[in-house]
């Protein structure tokens, strides 16, 4: 199945071009009227009264012309009178599934192998190899050794794109393939009611560093291609252009709490009916100098660089600081009468969530969690989730020192008189993936969903003294029958964010 996507985008229909996917426009869904010419006598829509008010259309252009926009006043014209009366129709909530999953990290870019190592309880903190930061206080991150996006990105932008573009785009297309959706598949679909929101928090810093150092000899040595892959927006564009979706489209960037966001809001066209089927997530590539710099500036990065597998260490004493990571999530999300016709695999129901803002400070949590708690307490009735039905956290802990505590905190005001619930850390093995973290471990929450087991929480020697380790899945896994699972992303300026999953069909 995946090979049948993959031989589409090997076919160089689309290829990544600044041209609109030619693949598109054969398709069924395509006619030259959709711009230029009149709908023929046939159309449906020919049969029903026209609703319009005002001035009445032009006359149609020639196909393959643009119409030019009228800007001399028409006569106005009478009102045809209604035959019918109008009446308010009833709707069914739209419900929202997940159908696909895609993931490029440290621990493996498929999402078996990559909960896989989670369960195992296995590290993918390392030395950085990347580039040579001996003079760095901190040196080790979770960095991707072996990712290759041969056969998913066309080879003329693999040189010239940033990684946080390669990682978007290769992830995306996996969840595209995963979600069943091979070339005859993409060919039925509405692409009018298709989309991409998948965001970035740095966004393509290689580009714009590397733009900055030629710039330094001569703006004729600048790349033309760094700013459009600089900007956050681009991955979402470019993927769009490669599936030819012309459905809701853009980038949501809110730090590291943007996956979730991004996630939201896409699940929001779904529902109001805007789109049948969105990719959702998050990207991010940061372990360069300038990223590694800058987290190091903020004292914000542990230093146990002789132990890098021991350096994530969420709710324990001798944590000291969060370990960058790098990589991408992405999920598709599909309306559920959308995803039941076409037979797709449903993995989990996405039940919505929320966001608020601490509006406290720049990098510091409210002392209180204040914001996250409204968050989760928002979410759940955004949701329509009784606080007793969740079971299952995955904490957004990083490894700080104020973070980890108050995150805690606020999870047991919430669900601490809940005897079933487990909490637990996926940093703790990939470090902190900045605005790709809420999209992979959205998909580590339906892995745990779809397995029922929950992945352990590394390295917790010495709990802090108000967490119950009976509640937090330390050092191994736990077997658990997730009956609704929340996830929780937060980011630098108070960005607060909860998304909450279920299984499908309800367990009852």
């Amino acid at each position: 199945m995946a090979g049948a996507v993959v031989a589409l985008y090997e076919s160089g229909l689309s290829c990544l071009s600044f041209e609109a996917c030619p693949e598109y426009h054969r398709s069924a869904k395509w006619s030259p009227s959709f711009f230029a010419a009149a709908p023929s006598s046939s159309s449906s829509s020919s049969s029903r009264p026209s609703r319009r008010r005002g001035p009445r259309a032009t006359a149609a252009a020639p196909a393959g012309r643009n119409m030019a926009v009228a800007v001399q006043p028409m006569q106005p014209v009478q009102p045809v009178k209604e035959s019918v009366e109008r009446k308010v129709v009833a709707t069914k909530k739209r419900r929202v599934v997940v159908t696909g999953m895609g993931v490029v990290s440290c621990l493996g870019h498929e999402p078996d192998a990559f909960y896989e190592n989670l369960l195992r309880g296995t590290s993918g903190i390392t030395e950085i190899e990347n580039f040579d930061c001996k003079d760095f206080p901190t040196r080790i991150a979770g960095e991707i050794k072996d990712f290759s996006p041969d056969g998913w990105v066309a080879p003329k932008f693999c040189k010239r794109m940033d990684k946080f573009m390669l990682y978007l785009l290769t992830a995306g297309k996996k969840a595209v393939a995963d979600a069943g959706m091979t070339r005859d598949v993409i060919d039925q679909l509405d692409k009018t009611k298709c989309g991409v929101l998948i965001g970035s928090a740095m966004g393509g810093m290689q580009v714009f560093s590397d733009a900055i150092e030629a710039l330094r000899v001569s703006y004729r040595k600048m790349n033309p291609f760094c700013v459009p892959f600089a900007t956050t927006n681009m991955g979402s564009a470019m993927l769009a252009m490669d599936l030819g979706w012309m459905g809701p489209n853009y980038s949501i960037s809110t730090a590291c709490a943007t996956s979730n966001y991004c996630m939201l809001s896409a699940a929001n066209h779904i529902v109001r009916g805007e789109a049948d089927v969105m990719l959702a997530g998050g990207s991010d590539a940061a372990i360069i100098p300038i990223g590694l710099g800058g987290f190091v500036a903020c004292r914000a990065l542990s230093q146990r660089n002789n132990e890098p597998s021991r350096a994530s260490r969420p709710w324990d004493e001798g944590r000291d600081g969060f370990v960058m990571g790098e990589g991408a999530g992405v999920i598709v999300l599909e309306e559920l009468e959308h995803a039941k016709r076409r037979g797709a695999e449903i993995y989990a129901e996405f039940l919505g969530g929320s966001s608020t803002c601490d509006a406290y400070h720049m990098t510091e949590p409210h002392p209180e969690g204040a914001g996250i708690l409204l968050c989760i307490e928002k979410a759940l009735a955004q949701a329509g989730v009784d606080r007793q039905d969740v079971n299952y956290v995955n904490a957004h802990a990083t490894s700080t020192r104020a973070g980890d505590v108050q995150e805690y905190k606020a999870i047991m005001r919430c669900f601490g008189s809940n005897s079933e619930i487990k909490v637990n850390s996926t940093k703790s093995m990939t470090g902190h993936l900045l605005g790709a973290a809420g999209g992979v471990e959205a998909i580590a929450t339906i892995q745990a969903i779809r397995s029922g087991w929950v992945h352990p929480t590394i390295n917790i020697d010495t709990p802090e003294k108000d967490v119950n380790m009976e509640v937090i899945v330390g050092a191994n896994k736990q077997k658990l029958d997730v009956k609704v699972a929340l996830s929780n992303s937060f980011g630098f300026g108070g960005h607060n964010s909860s998304v909450i999953f279920a299984p499908y069909p309800a367990k009852k």
